[in-house]
């Protein structure tokens, strides 16, 4: 497995960076899930995490005219706020708790994005969006996953989707700078023991994903990827889940 593990991250960020190109997210849906479950939940999240941060300059470059500054303002200041709790907490909770943990944060916020949204009463007060912010900041620390909480918000919101899809990506880049940032400096992640080989996978499958997601996303409808994003993302949020839940029974 060793030896094939820059092949399978290599895989796995192709297809979520393209998918994210394409829908607006799809890196850590796709990937966080994944790599905590090959990889392991601590570094495998921040690995995605490092790799967001790039995914999200260049399709915010991509989205520019659509960025609704305003949101941004609201939602990317508070997110140290839910940030620096989930790195506290990864420092206080074995791998296998973490990734239970991780697998059912995810398919929190992926059944609530796809099966409750009809029933997410409407907002409009500003706190709602900050509110979104401090939980996306704490989700995308813990997991990598900051999409779908702002999703919520963005439904509850009647955000128009053009301009929430675009909002993201900038917001992508903050999160993913204070996901990173506490993780080093409460200890709850290294960047150093990461062998060279992984990075060289990850950063080939960004560059292989951003350049095929452009090619697609004049051609595949935003609905489409997202759906199959959502659908890939549960899949290994349910094995993230089911592999944590072994590990707990097996070591408990």
């Amino acid at each position: 497995m060793t030896s094939l593990l820059p092949l399978i991250v290599f895989a796995v960020v192709a297809l979520g960076a393209g998918l994210q190109r394409v829908a607006g997210m799809g890196l850590g849906l796709i990937a966080a899930t994944i790599l905590s479950i090959v990889i392991g939940p601590v570094e495998g999240v921040l690995i995605v995490n490092v790799l967001a941060i790039f995914t999200a300059i260049g399709t915010s470059w991509a989205a520019r005219h659509d960025i609704e500054w305003r949101h941004f303002w609201l939602i990317a200041p508070v997110m140290v706020f839910g940030s620096v709790p989930a790195a506290i907490l990864i420092t206080r909770i074995d791998k296998s708790g973490l990734q239970v943990l991780v697998g059912a944060t995810l398919l929190i916020a992926l059944t609530t994005v796809t099966w409750g949204k009809q029933k997410i009463p409407t907002v409009t007060h500003p706190a709602w969006a900050m509110i979104a912010g401090v939980i996306g900041g704490f989700t995308n620390t813990l997991a990598a996953i900051a999409g779908p909480v702002i999703t919520v918000y963005a439904q509850a919101s009647r955000w128009p989707h053009h301009q929430f899809a675009a909002t993201l990506q900038p917001l992508f880049i903050v999160t993913g700078l204070l996901s990173v940032s506490t993780k080093l400096i409460f200890g709850a992640g290294t960047l150093s023991d990461t062998h060279w080989t992984i990075w060289a996978g990850g950063f080939a499958g960004l560059v292989v994903g951003v350049f095929l997601g452009s090619k697609l996303a004049r051609r595949v409808p935003r609905d489409k990827a997202r759906i199959l994003a959502i659908t890939v993302a549960i899949a290994g949020a349910i094995s993230a889940l089911v592999h944590g839940l072994e590990g707990l029974l097996l070591h408990g």
